[in-house]
């Protein structure tokens, strides 16, 4: 992965310094473990939020990515990433279930995002959709079935409140309309990949209710641990047969 090109201000790596496969998570913790599955593994860059590293995974070229939390955030790291050499993303994250059907420690494939976020709505008009790459998203639901795990293949709403205030967040809204839980950063990475000409799917690891009260959450469990785990093989199954 050789560095060429002028540095990018926000996630501080050169264009051309990374792979284009690029796995992201929120927590540059996450990004680290990761990492650790790379051979010939090189943390190349760890700015604010953005831990960036380069390695190979059964031979392949990989890069991982942290971009923290909520859209506008994550937007930036999407966008230099891309201006750095992305070409396929996947994201790989925690969410909130909308129903008991997929508890914690099941897993949603996204094909599409609610756009509930304030940042897509400065990039695009209203009824732009935020959905996945079509070709990824079958490879992504391939490995998925091959790991043997319980998921669902839909809709997550990508909303930027996490605690609630007097304003109540509209969760059973869209639950009703169809969505299977919520999360804060994909409908923002859905909508830059297209706008930007590359490939992008999200799988997310649900660590709880979207619907229950916040102030209880609590991701901690082996449950959580063993779906964040089995989203990491699968996204790194999906790279390779890609």
């Amino acid at each position: 992965m050789e560095s060429a090109g002028k540095m990018l201000p926000n996630i501080q790596v050169e264009e051309g310094s990374i792979a284009e496969k690029v796995i992201v998570c929120g927590s540059p913790e996450r990004a680290k473990v990761i990492g650790e599955r790379f051979d010939h593994a090189e943390e190349i860059a760890y700015s604010r939020e953005y831990r960036i590293i380069n390695g190979y995974y059964k031979g392949e070229k990989i890069t991982v990515a942290s971009h923290g939390v909520g859209a506008p955030g994550a937007a930036v790291c999407f966008e230099e990433l891309i201006k750095a050499g992305a070409k396929k993303i996947i994201r790989v994250g925690t969410a909130g279930s909308y129903t008991e059907k997929l508890p914690p420690g099941s897993l949603i494939i996204a094909d599409s995002a609610v756009r509930a976020d304030g940042l897509t709505r400065q990039l695009v008009p209203e009824g732009v959709p935020a959905v996945a790459d079509f070709k990824m998203l079958l490879k992504l639901e391939e490995s998925a079935k091959k790991a043997n795990v319980t998921y669902g293949l839909g809709t997550i709403a990508t909303i930027d409140a996490f605690y609630a205030g007097p304003v109540e967040i509209p969760h059973m809204l869209y639950k009703e309309s169809g969505a299977l839980g919520a999360e804060m950063e994909l409908a923002a990475l859905y909508v830059i990949a297209r706008l930007r000409g590359v490939s992008a799917v999200g799988i997310f690891a649900l660590d709880g209710y979207a619907f229950a009260d916040m102030n209880n959450y609590n991701p901690h469990k082996d449950i959580v641990n063993d779906a964040i785990q089995a989203e990491i093989d699968i996204a790194l199954d999906t790279f390779i047969n890609l």
